[in-house]
């Protein structure tokens, strides 16, 4: 495992936005039955975050999304981006 900074933001309607630092406070990697392959994450500014992990950014990004979908915090139609900073 190792720590990596990974920005999170997400895309409606054509509009790039960062995600409010509350989606990333209540997002923990130990939410997943999966849990094992993460370490803790920690947010750390303006819709950034310190990420202990080994999973690929698309199976991250996949969890992520599933996660912020069912606490109803992703517009219907956004799509989450994640990318190394």
């Amino acid at each position: 495992m190792f720590a990596r900074k990974v920005r999170v933001e997400y895309e409606d309607n054509g509009q790039r936005l960062p995600c409010p630092l509350k989606w990333l406070d209540n997002f923990s990697m130990r939410n997943f039955t999966n849990a094992s392959v993460f370490d803790d994450t920690l947010p750390v500014a303006d819709g950034q975050m310190e990420i202990g992990t080994h999973v690929p950014l698309d199976q991250l990004k996949d969890a992520m999304e599933d996660w912020f979908r069912r606490k109803s915090y992703l517009p219907k139609d956004a799509v989450l981006i994640l990318r190394e900073s």
